[in-house]
C-alpha cells in the first residue's frame, strides 16, 4: 500500500515520537541514569518499536485524520492505534527473547507516545483555532442551557464566520460558569442587553424547537437589533450546502413535533406505482408531489389548472428526482371528460385531491358559484375518476372550515366529503378517504405571506379581531398526514389531524414582526374586523359528531351522522343555478343540503 506524501510526513514525524517515547521510558525506568548494557538493549528493541507503532498507527487510519478538527474520537482512535503499536513491540521482543529487557519499558513507552501524539495534535488545534478567531469572525451570543449550547459550540468550531462570546442560559445556577471558554453572561430576560455590551451581530437559538427559551429569545432580541439565528434542522442537513447557523423561521417557534409515519406501508402503497395529483401546483399539492416522490413512486401525474404552477413543478421534480417518471398536465377538475381521459391513460394506483378554492372572503362576495363547481362538482369528478380507473384509495383535501361552516367555502368542503362518501358507495374496490385539517404555514392564501409582504412594506399589520384563533400545521407535516390517512383509512372515513393548541394571530404577527428584527412601534398592528363568513375559531369536529383513536397519535377518526346525499340532485342544482345565482338563493339551497351552515 503506497501511502500519499503528507501522510509519510506525519508518520515520520509520529514515529521520532515514538522513538523518544521509548528512550524516555528507558531514562524514567532508570532514574534518568542508563546503564551501558540497557543502552545496546534500547537500540536493538527501536527499530522493531518504531515498525510495530507505524503498522499500529496506519492500521488503526490514525491518518485519515484532520488536525485541525480533532477530537475525542480522533483521540480514541489515537489511542487504538498506539495500543496495537504497544502490543506489537511486545510480540516481537518476547520473540527474540532479548534478555534482561525491561519490562515496565513496554508498558511506559505507549504512555509517553499517546501523551506525546495527543499534545501534538492538541496544539494544532489550539494554533488553528486562535488564528480563526484572529481573522475576526462575526461575534455570536448562543441562547439556551449549557446541555444546548454544547452541540452549537462543537457545530461552530472551526468556523471562519462565527465567534462566540458568550451564552445566555435560561438557567439562573449556570450564570457565571463557562464552556469551552465561552463564559454564560446571563439570563434570557437581559438578552437584549448583552448583546449590546458584547457587541454581538447574532443571536444563536439552541434550545429544542417550540420551547420557551426560544420564543423568549425572540421577545429579547427584538430590542437588541441582532439577526436570530438557529442550527438546521436534522432534515435540513442534507438539503443544503452549509450546515452552520440559519435565520430562525416561524416554524422553529411553533415547535411541531415530528410526525412519525410508518414508512414501510407508504413505501409498499407507493413505490413503483403510479400516483395522480390534482391541484399539483398548490402548496399543499406541491409538497404532496415532493413526499410522494421521496418514497419511489413509478410515476406522478401532476394536474393543475395554472400553467405556471405546473411548469414550476416540472422544473422542481425534474432537478430533485430526475430518475422519476413524471407527467405534468394543464387541466381543470371540472371538466369530467378531461379528467378521465388523463386517469384512465395512466391508471394511477393512488389519487390524491388536493385541487380547490378555499379563500374563505373571496369565495364568500362575488364568487360563490365558482366555490361550488370546483369544491364540490370538481371532487365528485375526480372520486368518480377513481372508480372508473380502477384506483385502489382516493384522499380528498378537507379542512376544519367544513365544521359547523358559517360560510360558502366551508360549507363546499363540507358538500364535497359528502359527495366522497356517496361516490365510496358506488366504488367498493376503491378506499375513499377524507382528511380535515386546519391553517398550513406558508400556504398560498395564508396569513404568513400576507403579513411579510405587509411588513416588509412598512406596515401595518392587518389582524381582523384581537380574540381571533387559528390552528397551524407546517405543510410537510400536513402531507405526510395526509400519507398515512390514506393508508390507513377505510372506505368513506373523515379523518381528523391533531392540529396542536390553537395560537391567537395577533401573536402569529408580533411574531413575525420580531423576526424581521422590528418592533411593534416601527411596524404598527391594525384590527379591520371579522370578514364575511369568518369565524373566532375553527372547529376540527361537529357537535353531532364525535372521534375514535387509530393507532397513529395525530390522526382520529371522525363519526359522522348525516344522511347519504342525493349526488344528481346536487349536481342539477348547480347546473341549473347559472353563472350567478341569487345570493340569498345560493345559500338557501347549502343551508338543505349542509344542515349545520349558518351563515353570517
Amino acid at each position: 500500500m503506497r501511502l500519499p506524501r503528507n501522510t509519510l510526513i506525519l508518520l515520520a514525524a509520529d514515529l521520532a515520537l515514538v522513538l523518544f517515547a521509548g528512550w524516555a521510558a528507558f531514562w524514567l525506568r532508570f532514574n534518568f541514569d542508563i546503564p551501558d548494557e540497557f543502552y545496546r538493549l534500547a537500540l536493538r528493541a527501536a527499530p522493531w518499536s518504531m515498525a510495530s507503532y507505524g503498522i499500529g498507527l496506519v492500521l488503526a487510519r490514525v491518518y485519515r485524520q484532520v488536525w485541525s478538527y480533532i477530537g475525542l474520537p480522533e483521540l480514541r482512535q489515537l489511542a487504538t492505534g498506539i495500543m496495537l503499536g504497544a502490543l506489537l513491540t511486545t510480540a516481537a521482543v518476547l520473540m527474540q527473547r532479548i534478555p534482561s529487557f525491561p519490562r515496565s519499558v513496554l508498558l511506559l513507552q505507549p504512555l509517553i507516545a499517546l501523551v506525546l501524539l495527543g499534545a501534538v495534535r492538541a496544539a494544532w488545534r489550539t494554533f488553528i483555532e486562535r488564528r480563526t478567531l484572529g481573522q475576526g469572525g462575526r461575534r455570536l451570543v448562543i441562547v439556551g442551557s449549557l446541555q444546548d449550547a454544547s452541540d452549537a459550540l462543537r457545530a461552530l468550531k472551526g468556523s471562519l464566520q462565527w465567534q462566540p462570546v458568550g451564552i445566555v442560559s435560561p438557567i439562573p445556577s449556570e450564570v457565571g460558569r463557562s464552556m469551552q471558554n465561552v463564559r454564560v453572561l446571563g439570563g434570557t430576560a437581559a438578552l437584549a442587553d448583552i448583546c449590546d455590551a458584547v457587541e454581538a451581530h447574532a443571536a444563536l437559538v439552541a434550545s429544542p424547537a417550540g420551547s420557551n427559551e426560544r420564543r423568549e429569545a425572540l421577545m429579547g432580541a427584538a430590542g437588541a437589533r441582532v439577526m436570530l439565528l438557529t442550527m438546521p434542522r436534522p432534515d435540513e442537513w442534507l438539503k443544503t450546502e452549509s450546515a452552520g447557523p440559519r435565520k430562525i423561521e416561524l416554524e422553529d417557534l411553533l415547535g411541531r413535533t415530528p410526525v412519525q409515519l410508518d414508512e414501510a406501508g407508504l413505501a409498499e402503497m407507493l413505490s413503483g406505482q403510479t400516483v395522480l395529483v390534482t391541484g399539483a401546483g398548490g402548496s399543499i399539492g406541491s409538497e404532496l408531489c415532493r413526499q410522494v416522490a421521496r418514497f419511489g413512486v413509478g410515476r406522478l401525474i401532476c394536474v393543475d389548472v395554472s400553467e405556471y404552477a405546473v411548469y414550476q413543478l416540472e422544473q422542481e421534480m425534474r432537478e430533485t428526482h430526475p430518475q422519476m417518471h413524471g407527467c405534468y398536465y394543464t387541466a381543470n377538475v371540472r371538466e369530467a371528460d378531461r379528467l378521465r381521459a388523463i386517469a384512465l391513460k395512466h391508471r394511477p394506483a393512488v389519487i390524491l385531491h388536493a385541487a380547490a378554492y378555499k379563500h374563505v372572503p373571496l369565495m364568500e362576495e362575488l364568487n360563490e358559484i365558482e366555490a361550488l363547481r370546483t369544491n364540490v362538482v370538481g371532487t365528485l369528478n375526480a372520486a368518480r375518476v377513481a372508480g372508473e380507473c380502477g384506483a385502489r384509495r382516493f384522499v380528498m383535501i378537507s379542512t376544519d372550515k367544513a365544521v359547523n361552516p358559517t360560510n360558502v367555502m366551508g360549507s363546499s368542503k363540507r358538500l364535497a366529503e359528502l359527495m366522497v362518501q356517496g361516490v365510496a358507495a358506488e366504488y367498493p374496490g376503491t378506499q375513499y378517504v377524507s382528511v380535515r385539517f386546519g391553517n398550513v404555514l406558508g400556504s398560498s392564501g395564508s396569513v404568513v405571506p400576507l403579513f411579510t409582504a405587509q411588513i416588509a412594506r412598512g406596515g401595518p399589520v392587518t389582524v381582523t379581531h384581537p380574540e381571533i384563533v387559528r390552528y397551524f400545521m407546517t405543510i410537510p407535516e400536513a402531507a405526510q398526514l395526509v400519507l398515512q390517512a390514506g393508508l390507513m383509512g377505510r372506505s368513506g372515513q373523515i379523518f381528523v389531524l391533531d392540529m396542536g393548541e390553537p395560537m391567537k394571530i395577533v401573536e402569529l404577527a408580533r411574531m413575525l414582526i420580531r423576526l424581521s428584527g422590528r418592533t411593534e412601534q416601527e411596524i404598527p398592528i391594525s384590527y379591520t374586523g371579522l370578514r364575511p363568513g369568518e369565524k373566532l375559531f375553527e372547529e376540527l369536529l361537529a357537535d353531532d359528531e364525535t372521534t375514535e383513536p387509530t393507532p397513529h397519535p395525530k390522526l382520529r377518526i371522525a363519526k359522522t351522522a348525516t344522511p347519504p346525499l342525493d349526488i344528481e340532485a346536487v349536481l342539477r342544482w348547480i347546473s341549473e343555478a347559472g353563472p350567478a345565482p341569487a345570493h340569498d338563493q345560493l345559500r338557501l339551497w347549502l343551508r338543505s343540503q349542509v344542515p349545520e351552515y349558518a351563515p353570517r
